[in-house]
C-alpha cells in the first residue's frame, strides 16, 4: 500500500521497513524531498559514523534516534535493526555520505534483511561513483566498480595487473595520501598512455576535475599539492581491442591446458607460447582452476 504526501513522493503506509537513504557527498543542496521525508518518518537511523549524521540532520531540522553501524560493529548490530523491523518500526540506513553500500558497510545488513523476509526500500540520490562518471568524458555504457585498492604497493600492483585486459570504464576512490603512488603504479601497469579523469572534492567549494593521460596526470600530480587533497575519485579508459584479445587468447590455451595440467605448468607453457609474465599468467591460471 502507497498514498502521495506533500507533492508527488511515495512514501510507504508499511512497517517494518529498512530505507537505504543516499545523503549528500558535500553539498546539502543535493538531499532529496524524498530523502528528507523518509528521515524524519523512521524510528531510527543507523549511521556509519553518528556524530556525523547527527550535524546532517540538525542541518535538516531533524531530531532522530541513531545507532552506529560500521565495518567493526556491522554483524553484532544486525539482531538489533533486525529484531525492530520485526516489531514494525522502521529504520534508515546511511553513510557518511553518497549512497551506502558503495564502498561503505551494509552488505551484511541487507542480506540478514532478505533471509529474513523483511523489506529493504532504496532511496536514490547522490554517489560519488555516479557523479564522477558523468563528467570523466570516457565511456559509460558499460563500467566497472573497483572501490578502493589495497594500501600495501605489492597486493595494488597484483591487483592491478588482473585489470590490464578489462575493457570496460574502471572507476576507483582513493585516499589523498596514496594518491601519487597509486597514479604512479597505474601508469606502469596499465600503461601511461590511458586516459583518465581524477575527480576531487566533488559537489564542495574545492571541487576541481582533471583530465589527460595517466602519465600525465601522475607528472602533474607531483607538480600540484592540491591534487592529493579531499575525497578522490579515478575514472580510467578501459582495454583496448589488441589487449582484450590477447589476454583472451591467453585465458582459451589456458583453459585447455589446465584439464591436462597443474596451474603452475599449464602457467610456464601458456608464458611461453604468449610472452606475458608468468607470474601474471600463473595468477590467472590459479583463478580459471578455481572456476572448474
Amino acid at each position: 500500500m502507497y498514498h502521495l504526501q506533500r507533492g508527488d513522493y511515495i512514501v510507504s503506509e508499511q512497517r517494518g521497513i529498512l530505507y537505504v537513504v543516499a545523503t549528500p557527498i558535500g553539498n546539502l543542496g543535493d538531499i532529496s524531498m524524498r530523502a528528507k521525508e523518509v528521515l524524519a518518518s523512521v524510528d531510527l537511523v543507523a549511521a556509519e559514523d553518528t556524530r556525523h549524521s547527527r550535524k546532517l540532520l540538525t542541518r535538516l531540522g531533524l531530531e532522530k534516534k541513531l545507532i552506529s553501524l560500521h565495518e567493526h560493529n556491522e554483524i553484532a548490530r544486525i539482531p538489533k535493526i533486525i529484531q525492530l523491523l520485526d516489531a514494525g518500526d522502521c529504520v534508515a540506513l546511511i553513510s557518511d555520505a553518497g549512497t551506502p553500500l558503495l564502498s561503505d558497510p551494509g552488505y551484511r545488513l541487507l542480506k540478514a534483511v532478505r533471509e529474513q523476509g523483511l523489506r529493504a526500500v532504496p532511496i536514490p540520490g547522490p554517489s560519488a561513483l555516479t557523479a564522477a562518471l558523468s563528467i570523466a568524458g570516457l565511456p559509460t555504457d558499460r563500467f566497472v566498480f573497483e572501490g578502493f585498492l589495497p594500501a600495501k604497493s605489492a597486493a595494488r600492483t597484483t591487483h592491478l595487473k588482473t585489470l590490464l585486459a578489462e575493457p570496460r570504464t574502471m572507476v576507483f576512490y582513493e585516499a589523498p595520501h596514496r594518491l601519487q603512488k597509486v597514479l604512479d603504479d597505474m601508469a606502469q601497469i596499465l600503461g601511461g598512455d590511458r586516459l583518465a579523469c581524477l575527480a576531487r572534492e566533488l559537489t564542495k567549494k574545492y571541487e576541481t576535475v582533471y583530465h589527460g593521460s595517466l602519465d600525465e596526470l601522475a607528472a602533474r600530480a607531483k607538480r600540484e599539492s592540491d591534487m592529493g587533497r579531499g575525497e578522490l575519485v579515478i575514472v580510467i579508459s578501459g582495454a583496448d581491442g589488441a589487449v582484450t584479445t590477447r589476454a583472451q587468447d591467453v585465458s582459451a590455451l589456458l583453459n585447455e591446458l589446465l584439464t591436462e595440467l597443474p596451474p603452475a605448468r599449464a602457467a610456464r607453457i601458456a608464458s611461453r607460447v604468449s610472452g606475458l609474465p608468468r607470474r601474471e599468467v600463473y595468477a590467472l591460471a590459479t583463478r580459471l582452476a578455481g572456476k572448474k
